[in-house]
């Protein structure tokens, strides 16, 4: 599997030498001010969560509820310095986040928006900020510090009400038309909802990221069809092996199939007993996952199929909570533990077919069977997802979005959590000083 792997990637390296482009990015550099980009995403975020009937006596007694409930607004500020005009252009990018309680209280937190103390009680606000040097040589660029990353072994998280932040050093070239390659070494994640460096945890109590090292990339054969193929190393943790390929399928001008393969290989390295498997061994497991969507006019039908093969689950966080390419990861569930087969349904609509661009609606069902979480080897589990959201198309308002999505999930096995049902409002608007 490894040899194959390296093999394609030397493959797409020598199909691409021929299309070497002209000009580089680098030749076209303006300067570091006539490039720079200042943005500001506003995110208003309400989270509700009700895990059913887990409220216990002793939560009774100290006054917590079974149920989450937060609000919060967040400020999520990015500035991207152009590069200065040369061989080697050098440029700055800045980080700055801030997230204020609207409302929440006693018993109702810990639903990710905010830290909690503790009294659990959210904090009232918390920010974080940070910074980057960047370099660039043709169309290659090193990045040295906090960043954001979407590497399928090493994503970082963006599903509350501010991102997780990577601290650390990323290559990207693509100095080869259709080929984009990555390499890069990480030594902490600041989490979604605290502000220090190194906040990530692998949930008990030890220091969580020590170093990360990322290489692959990803290659378009053609317009319709790319491959792509990433190898990571986490330490005291794993090491994972990913692989993807997406094939698109046009039918006619208002119909197509597109179909997407994703595949993880993972094995233990280190003294790691947090992700021991249901029987206390170390990981050595397959993660893969098959869709199929077919897309006619506004509508989109899709079907997917996942399973775990190996020794454990499929394990991810400390690596960045985004760190799962798998279709069937979705609201709730990862439907990801050990032997575990998932199946999903999804409908997607788009509106714009019937007059009323910028409003799209998603309903999925996933199942999951077979999971082995150390009191069953049969644990079954399933989700009901669905989303409604509205982007304004124009006016001064222009790209504001409103968004619900709620979600229920069902599991008397606790496959990956009690039974519970959530709901989320999002509020979202991007505005773009620079």
């Amino acid at each position: 599997m490894r040899v194959m792997k390296w093999s394609m990637i030397a493959l797409a390296v020598a199909a691409g030498t021929s299309q070497l482009a002209v000009a580089s990015s680098q030749d076209e550099a303006k300067g570091f001010v006539d490039d720079s980009k200042l943005t500001v995403k506003m995110r208003n975020l309400y989270f509700s969560r009700d895990r059913r009937d887990s409220e216990s006596a002793a939560n009774k007694a100290a006054g917590l509820r079974h149920d989450v409930r937060e609000w919060g607004q967040g400020f999520v500020g990015t500035f991207e310095s152009g590069f200065t005009q040369g061989t080697i252009g050098v440029g700055f990018d800045a980080i700055g986040m801030l997230g204020i309680k609207l409302d929440s209280g006693r018993g109702y937190s810990g639903s990710g928006l905010f830290p909690t103390g503790s009294d659990d009680r959210s904090q009232d606000d918390y920010s974080k900020a940070g910074g980057a040097v960047k370099f660039r040589l043709s169309d290659t660029v090193l990045k040295v510090g906090d960043q954001f990353t979407a590497m399928p072994v090493f994503a970082t998280d963006d599903s509350r009400l501010l991102p997780e932040i990577a601290q650390g050093a990323l290559v990207t070239s693509n100095e080869i038309k259709g080929l984009t390659l990555q390499a890069g070494r990480f030594t902490s994640i600041t989490a979604q909802d605290q502000s220090d460096r190194d906040s990530i945890s692998d949930g008990v109590g030890r220091r969580g990221l020590k170093s990360a090292d990322v290489f692959g990339g990803t290659y378009a054969f053609t317009d319709n069809l790319s491959t792509t193929l990433y190898y990571s190393k986490v330490e005291d943790y794993w090491r994972k092996y990913y692989g993807n390929v997406n094939w698109a399928l046009p039918i006619s001008d208002s119909q197509g199939l597109v179909f997407d393969f994703n595949i993880y290989d993972t094995k233990s390295e280190g003294d790691d007993l947090y992700r021991a498997t249901a029987d206390g061994d170390k990981l050595d497991n397959r993660a893969y996952s098959l869709s199929g969507a077919y897309n006619i006019g506004a509508h989109t039908f899709t079907l997917a199929y996942q399973k775990i093969t190996g020794d454990g689950e499929y394990a991810y966080g400390i690596d960045g909570g985004g760190s799962i390419f798998l279709a069937n990861s979705v609201a709730r569930s990862d439907f990801n533990a050990e032997d575990e087969k998932s199946w999903q349904v999804r409908y997607d609509l788009n509106f714009a077919e019937y007059g009323i661009p910028g409003l799209t609606f998603m309903a999925n069902y996933v199942r999951g069977t077979d999971a082995n979480t150390g009191e069953t080897n049969n644990g079954k589990e399933w989700e009901r997802d669905v989303s409604v959201k509205y982007v304004l198309q124009e006016g001064p308002a222009k790209d504001l979005s409103f968004r619900v999505r709620q979600a229920t999930y069902r599991s008397s096995d606790k496959v990956y959590s009690g039974s519970l049902d959530e709901l989320r409002l999002i509020v979202e608007y991007p505005l773009s000083i620079l």
